[in-house]
């Protein structure tokens, strides 16, 4: 069981940057792909980034490549997600998730995430 907490989201002006970081509980945290996605209201959920646990690779969406950055510090087991040059349209519920899968089958799926945080609101003023 992974338990993961959310936090560092907030209100900021667009163009302007935050840093979410996402805390998990247990031991095996380093074995684990985590991910994150958003959601805003009234539109589906969707992926933003992945950092895998095997060389720790990555992966983004095309709407927020080179300007969010994942990392991971496996000794504090917690992930990070690096959002500069916000914009409007980045307005949303931030969720980490966590995979325990060896190798993803799609990364960009809910489906391949067992554990989910609870979110974070993220609020870009334009």
């Amino acid at each position: 069981q992974v338990q993961l907490v959310e936090s560092g989201g907030g209100l900021v002006q667009a163009g302007g940057s935050l840093r979410l970081s996402c805390a998990a509980s247990g031991r095996t945290f380093s074995s684990y792909g985590m991910g994150w996605f958003r959601q805003a209201p009234g539109k589906e959920r969707e992926f933003v980034a992945v950092i895998r646990a095997s060389g720790g690779t990555t992966s983004y969406s095309n709407s927020v490549k080179g300007r969010f950055t994942i990392s991971r510090d496996n000794a504090k087991n917690t992930v990070y997600l690096q959002m500069n040059s916000l914009k409007s349209e980045d307005t949303a519920v931030y969720y980490c998730a966590a995979s325990p899968l060896r190798y993803f089958r799609d990364y960009r799926s809910g489906n391949d995430y067992a554990y989910w945080g609870q979110g974070t609101q993220v609020t870009v003023s334009s």
